[in-house]
């Protein structure tokens, strides 16, 4: 597990939430790292500054998955803010990833 934090605020629909996310992964796949690559400059671009991202290779912690019900990976779990949120898969789909983190409705 590794964990990182990063700058300042970027405009988006609250700019004062807090957002802690968990990836989880099995290994260090061409999926997962394309995942991690793909959630950090989403957070890098919407969110500097207010978010946490924590990996989860399952590989390694395998009883990890079954807090947050995961059946797949990768899976982003975005534990706050509430409710919690799941998106599966290598979070190439930005605009996905942006509905699916509530920063952008659906149009």
């Amino acid at each position: 597990m590794s964990e990182t934090t990063n700058g300042a605020t970027h405009p988006s629909h609250d700019q004062q939430a807090e957002y802690r996310l968990r990836l989880y992964v099995a290994g260090e796949t061409l999926k997962s790292t394309t995942a991690l690559a793909n959630l950090e400059r989403i957070c890098e671009t919407y969110l500097t500054g207010r978010y946490s991202i924590e990996v989860i290779d399952l590989r390694v912690n395998p009883t990890l998955a079954a807090g947050d019900q995961i059946l797949a990976v990768p899976t982003l779990v975005r534990a706050l803010p509430e409710p919690i949120k799941k998106i599966i898969g290598d979070l190439s789909n930005e605009e996905r990833v942006l509905v699916g983190l509530d920063l952008r409705t659906v149009s």
